[in-house]
């Protein structure tokens, strides 16, 4: 039996929250018994959830309170969908407050992907195994995100975007269309490297990645700086300079090397 658990409320099965409103399911849905939904945020503020047609929730999922997941979308066992944000974390202590997350249709969550509150997923996306979404960041349609990634909040990430195995991307970094990320990739948006100063501490400058642009596997991109379009960085390499369109770079520091031909 499914249950809904709050700090307020008795345990309630899927019925129940059906009737009540909080839940909306489309045809032909597949929920398995062990999923658990929770309406109820850490401060009280009840969402309902919505579920299209022929969507499956795997064994041991959770879905928050808030949550709208498209036709035909799976999410896979032990992901969890919508969870508040709570304690401190980049400069604020988040309360514990849910939001809408959206989920679109098509879309595949792996085993043990994380979707943080507020975060959106376009059409025929995919999410791998235990991969971290944060909140806010934003999924464009038909992205595959691979397995063991940490996407940290505020992060756009644009349509047809490939992240390998691994990687990070720091807060508000912006990944346009077409691109590609290599496996551990690293990702920086801080030049002082001042934590909980707030005397001291400088803003942070995420990078971004343009249009189509290629990132070899294990770069470091430092903070603030831009990769350009159809630009390609070599393996290993540490970018401490913007990548102009088009370049090649690698090494450490990396370093042109050409232009990438189409």
């Amino acid at each position: 039996m499914m249950h809904l658990t709050t700090p307020s409320a008795t345990p309630a099965t899927v019925t129940d929250l059906v009737r009540a409103g909080l839940l909306e399911l489309g045809d032909g849905c597949q929920i398995h018994p062990s999923a658990v939904f929770l309406p109820a945020d850490m401060l009280g503020t009840i969402r309902p959830s919505v579920l299209g047609d022929r969507v499956t929730v795997g064994a041991f999922a959770i879905v928050h309170g808030g949550v709208t997941i498209g036709r035909d979308t799976r999410i896979g066992h032990r992901a969890v969908v919508g969870e508040p944000e709570y304690g401190y974390a980049v400069r604020r202590v988040y309360q514990g407050a849910g939001a809408p997350t959206a989920v679109g249709a098509g879309v595949v969550l792996r085993a043990g992907a994380v979707i943080y509150a507020g975060a959106a997923i376009g059409d025929d996306t995919t999410i791998g195994y235990n991969t971290l979404l944060r909140t806010n960041v934003r999924v464009g349609a038909g992205s595959q995100l691979a397995a063991n990634l940490t996407i940290e909040r505020g992060c756009v990430i644009g349509d047809g975007v490939r992240c390998s195995p691994g990687s990070h991307l720091t807060a508000d970094t912006v990944v346009a269309d077409r691109a590609f990320i290599g496996a551990g990739v690293r990702t920086i948006n801080d030049k002082e490297l001042i934590w909980r100063d707030p005397d001291h501490e400088q803003p942070l400058v995420p990078p971004s990645f343009a249009f189509g642009c290629k990132v070899g596997s294990g770069a470091v991109i430092l903070a603030g700086l831009a990769v350009g379009e159809h630009a390609l960085v070599g393996a290993g390499s540490v970018v401490t300079k913007d990548v102009r369109a088009r370049a090649i770079v690698y090494g450490v520091p990396a370093t042109q090397h050409g232009e990438v031909i189409l």
